[in-house]
């Protein structure tokens, strides 16, 4: 028996509250979101391949006109879905960004997964922050390969914009927060040092690996690849009626 005094030494215990990692269940349910998913790509890939030939083996626009009146639904905009945004740079950018969080947040999951990386104080946004600076490569090599790929030729300020726009809006909001902080003097107030020691990491690592991601982006995946060939002369869109239109 245990005395008064140390009656919570049992639920302050590590072995108290340790999980249990259901290998077996994890390893069952992501073979079947794998197996689903592969089925469901099979029956895609035999629907659409004959569209995907008929549409790049189309020449004339004459054809083109004829099919397009038994056409309905996404075949109508076949030759402009691959046709390059208005924005190609920032939308490069935002493609970019978003498949190195996707990178980051799988490889973090795998992390807590595997290690004890959550008992200790801070470990997780440490390792956030690294685990941000190392896939930068992976936003540089998406920006760069799709920026090439629309036949970009403004490369540089595409990889500044993809370098830097989900580091700074992070910055800015982090920027009001901790000056508000300090007005209230709070003890969550972030430090300079602290600041600095992040900008440093985004100036050393993530910045240059970005820049390599670009580079081999462009050289090795920037040839375009699409399924489907662009039209020449691009689609009208009819305008919407007014009651259509959102407020």
């Amino acid at each position: 028996e245990h005395p008064f005094s140390r009656r919570f030494d049992r639920y302050l215990d590590y072995d108290f509250f340790e999980h249990q990692i259901h290998w077996f269940s994890i390893f069952n349910s992501f073979m079947m979101v794998i197996f689903l998913t592969g089925i469901v790509s099979l029956i895609l890939m035999r629907t659409l391949r004959k569209d995907y030939a008929k549409y790049a083996r189309e020449t004339g626009e004459l054809d083109e006109l004829d099919q397009e009146l038994d056409e309905s639904g996404w075949k109508q905009v076949h030759g402009d879905v691959f046709r390059p945004p208005m924005q190609l740079q920032l939308f490069c950018a935002l493609v970019g960004t978003g498949s190195q969080i996707a990178a980051m947040v799988f490889i973090m999951i795998l992390f807590a997964t595997a290690t004890l990386l959550y008992m200790s104080r801070g470990a997780v946004l440490i390792a956030f922050i690294v685990c941000y600076s190392l896939t930068s490569i992976v936003c540089g090599y998406t920006s760069g390969s799709l920026y090439s790929k629309n036949g970009g030729r403004s490369w540089i300020p595409t990889m500044v914009m993809a370098a830097s726009i989900f580091p700074l809006s992070c910055f800015s909001v982090m920027f009001v927060l901790n000056v508000v902080a300090m007005l209230y003097k709070s003890l969550a107030a972030t430090p300079f040092t602290s600041i600095l020691s992040v900008m440093l990491i985004w100036l050393l690592v993530s910045l240059p690996l970005c820049v390599l991601g670009t580079i081999l982006g462009r050289n090795f995946a920037g040839q375009p690849n699409f399924p489907c060939r662009v039209n020449a002369i691009p689609r009208l869109i009819p305008e919407k009626r007014w009651y259509a239109r959102p407020p």
